[in-house]
């Protein structure tokens, strides 16, 4: 192969990346000021309206990065598919778990979901809130945030435990006013084969779930949501990298969205205060693990040919 020959695929990938980050900058520079000077009316007044237009940004913002994948980054292969049972709008209220590997995760489900379910938003701490823009921006579009105590505060002021609940009842009964996705990576961190063996993990693709953010978003919002979703997410060629991604390194990703029946015991419970409730939800919580571990072992065989 010539020199030449050589340079054109650097030269190739190089244009793809000056392309796909000075269109997602302008988008940004575009869309962003106007859901932070939105946002600054809501200190005087709250709005429905406002909080519409937000979303109506925001998807917008999304929109132009999903056309980017379709467009620009045609070399991945998308295979998505959706269980009948699971029956999803625009207007719907959803709880949804996902397998969690790569930064690009946020970007599949943002993929999946523009058209097809509300904006999707996530538990973050509330100290994001002093990163310019980006903490504003979670706080203006509803994203719950938690200000969350460490265990040892807790222990030396044990009332703060309270008020740590009552700051998530209050973050999750805002999304109330308008239709949401909530959603909760149950590992609490990305998978790596480091992680899974510092566990002893009993999962074959998974790390071990974390059940109680699950629990409290289902004992705030549960007789009130449309559906439990549950997101998987499999990367036959491996886990990609976010510059990967949008370099169009990554030649597959496979997509499985499945409805959770959610037993009627789960509503009501008390994780925090019931032993034996969360030793059941917990259980509960590793039998979806095991079915999803299964699913992921499946998805993957179907690549390997």
């Amino acid at each position: 192969m010539s020199s030449q020959q050589q340079k054109q695929p650097f030269l190739k990938k190089i244009s793809k990346g000056l392309t796909v980050g000075s269109v997602i900058t302008g988008s940004t520079f575009f869309h962003g000021p106007p859901v932070l000077a939105l946002g600054l009316t809501k200190l005087f007044k709250k709005s429905k309206k406002v909080d519409e237009t937000n979303i109506q940004i925001t998807n917008s913002w999304l929109s132009v990065n999903n056309w980017l994948i379709d467009h620009i980054l045609p070399e991945t292969q998308w295979d998505i598919s959706v269980d009948d049972a699971l029956d999803l709008n625009m207007q719907g209220r959803y709880l949804m778990t996902c397998n969690h590997q790569s930064w690009v995760d946020t970007t599949v489900n943002q993929y999946f979901g523009l058209t097809r379910m509300p904006l999707t938003r996530f538990f973050t701490k509330w100290e994001l809130i002093f990163i310019p823009f980006v903490g504003q921006a979670f706080k203006i579009l509803g994203f719950p945030m938690m200000k969350r105590h460490s265990k040892a505060q807790i222990k030396k002021n044990p009332d703060l435990k309270h008020k740590d609940m009552a700051e998530a009842r209050k973050a999750c009964e805002q999304l109330l006013s308008q239709p949401f996705t909530l959603l909760n990576y149950l590992e609490g961190t990305r998978f790596t084969p480091e992680k899974h063996q510092q566990q002893h993990s009993p999962f074959t693709n998974l790390l071990k779930p974390k059940a109680g953010g699950l629990a409290l978003a289902l004992n705030i919002l549960g007789d009130q949501i449309d559906a439990l979703v549950d997101m998987t997410i499999v990367y036959p060629d491996g886990a990609p990298g976010y510059g990967e991604f949008w370099l169009g390194e990554v030649p597959r990703i496979a997509v499985n969205l499945r409805k959770i029946e959610i037993p009627t015991w789960v509503l009501g419970g008390d994780y925090e205060e019931d032993a034996e409730y969360r030793a059941k939800f917990q259980k509960w919580v590793d039998e979806l693990w095991q079915d999803k571990d299964q699913l992921i072992t499946t998805m993957k065989q179907k690549y390997q040919h």
